[in-house]
């Protein structure tokens, strides 16, 4: 409701030329505000120091960081609204594809460059995105850097033997499809999906049950709840069960790169 009523005086002040708080830099660099967690990640390893204003809310807690949170709390955060992002004055706001049509009117009119970034579902788009967060940032060695590492991370992590059937079981009982960024690096460190070879798509729901009665080689679950952590799971004779924070399950960037160096681990426990 406050948004609603802010926004036309937000509006109406650009369009009599008022201008905005500006954080200035004499190095010629944009200064960026995220407000999207994949995003976070990336740019907290390409902008230079002051450039990144503030990182999305989502970073700083445990449960939704793609970072390190000791690296998240180095840095301001914002619940994403027009009336934070204005006070820090960027040059640029990096957001998600899904940044509400109004919000991004707003930051435009007030003459605030607005780049938006979907979901990553590869290791390749995902050296894309970091190429374009680091050009936007002026920055593109430091994003040709940050994919050396990722490749690195791949290679390391790189099975070549024996695919092994495993259930990837996350937050809310649902498994991931094949076209997201987390089965493809479950593919790369020695997996194979036992919900795809059943037919589950994205988003799928599997229920404890269904997972005790059609029991996988291995179990890797990525969430907290009760039933994902239920001590039927690691009773089972012939299915091994592992655990993969639920943070690494969604991001691109630097986030592969702690993931896949998990999966690969789970992959040489089970042997």
């Amino acid at each position: 409701m406050r948004m609603a009523l802010l926004l036309p005086f937000l509006l109406a002040a650009c369009s009599q030329g008022e201008e905005r708080p500006a954080a200035q830099r004499t190095d010629g660099l944009p200064t960026i505000v995220s407000l999207n967690p994949c995003t976070d990640a990336v740019l907290a390893e390409v902008a230079e120091p002051g450039q990144l204003l503030a990182i999305s809310h989502y970073s700083q807690d445990p449960s939704s960081s793609s970072m390190p949170l000791d690296l998240a709390r180095n840095y301001r955060v914002t619940g994403g609204t027009v009336e934070e992002v204005i006070a820090l004055g960027p040059d640029i706001v990096v957001a998600g594809a899904f940044l509400a049509p109004a919000t991004q009117a707003a930051f435009q009119r007030l003459g605030i460059q607005v780049e938006t970034f979907g979901i990553v579902s590869s290791p390749a788009e995902s050296a894309e995105q970091v190429e374009r967060l680091a050009r936007i940032a002026g920055n593109p060695a430091g994003g040709e850097a940050l994919n050396a590492r990722i490749a690195d991370s791949l290679e390391a992590a790189r099975w070549d033997g024996e695919a092994v059937p495993a259930l990837l079981w996350q937050q809310g009982g649902i498994v991931a499809g094949d076209g997201a960024l987390v089965s493809n690096l479950l593919l790369h460190a020695g997996f194979s999906s036992h919900a795809a070879a059943r037919g589950l798509g994205q988003g799928a729901y599997v229920p404890l049950e269904r997972v005790l009665a059609d029991p996988p080689a291995v179990v890797i679950a990525a969430g907290g709840e009760r039933a994902l952590a239920h001590p039927a799971l690691s009773a089972m004779e012939g299915t091994q069960y592992a655990r993969l924070d639920p943070a690494l399950t969604y991001c691109g960037g630097p986030t592969i790169i702690r993931a896949v160096e998990a999966l690969a681990q789970i992959r040489r426990d089970v042997g």
